[in-house]
Order: C-alpha cells, then sequence, then structure tokens
C-alpha cells in the first residue's frame, strides 16, 4: 500500500498563494501518477492537476491552468501544488491521490489511494 499525506492547508484571501504538499509512504515504488483532486461543500469531487514520477508528465483542470503548478520531489516521495492567484471558488477540501498504474488521468475512480484532505479556504 502507499499511503499519501496532504499538508499546507489554510486560510487565505482572495489573490493570495498557497502551497501544498503530498508526502507519500509505503510501497511508493508501486506508484506512477499521484493526482490532485478538490471537493467543495454541495458538489462533487473534481481534478485539479496530476503528475508521473517518472518524467514529469503533467495535466491540470482548465479552471486552474495558469494559475496552479503540481510538482513533485522523487527523493522525498512528495509531491507539491503550488496555488497562486487564489479565488473564492478554490475553497475546498484537497484531496492527494496515487494511480500504481501508468498514464495520466483525470478520473478519480481510478486512483488506488487517497489521502485524508486538508482544507483550503479562499475569503473575498
Amino acid at each position: 500500500q502507499v499511503q499519501p499525506v496532504e499538508s499546507g492547508g489554510g486560510l487565505v484571501q482572495a489573490g493570495g498563494s498557497l502551497k501544498l504538499s503530498c508526502a507519500a509512504s509505503g510501497r511508493t515504488f508501486s506508484s506512477n501518477v499521484m493526482g490532485w483532486f478538490r471537493q467543495a461543500p454541495g458538489k462533487e469531487r473534481e481534478f485539479v492537476a496530476a503528475i508521473t514520477w517518472r518524467s514529469g508528465s503533467t495535466r491540470y483542470a482548465d479552471s486552474v491552468k495558469g494559475r496552479f503548478t503540481i510538482s513533485r520531489d522523487n527523493a522525498k516521495n512528495t509531491v507539491y501544488l503550488q496555488m497562486n492567484s487564489l479565488k473564492p471558488e478554490d475553497t475546498a477540501v484537497y484531496y492527494c491521490a496515487v494511480r500504481q498504474r501508468f498514464g495520466i488521468s483525470q478520473a478519480g475512480e481510478i486512483y488506488d489511494y487517497w489521502g485524508q484532505g486538508t482544507q483550503v479556504t479562499v475569503s473575498s
């Protein structure tokens, strides 16, 4: 198993920045893709960004392109989500997820392990 643990959430004003971290432990050699998802109150979970461990290929949701950047530190088994120009609509619980198979995907149901989530609140 792989255990992802998120950190870095908090309260920020609109236009501000936050950096989330996701540290993976356990059988990390079996993971190939790390993704960030979010879920706002009363809404369905949605894809935010994903990155592959090996090549660093990335994918972003249209709603965050140009504002969020996903990156990884292979030596630390950690993935980051730098969030800039935050908007109130970015308010959500952000989850880190691990996919063991190859291939970036925006479909949350094919990710194998999930963290507990970290709250991000953007005030207007």
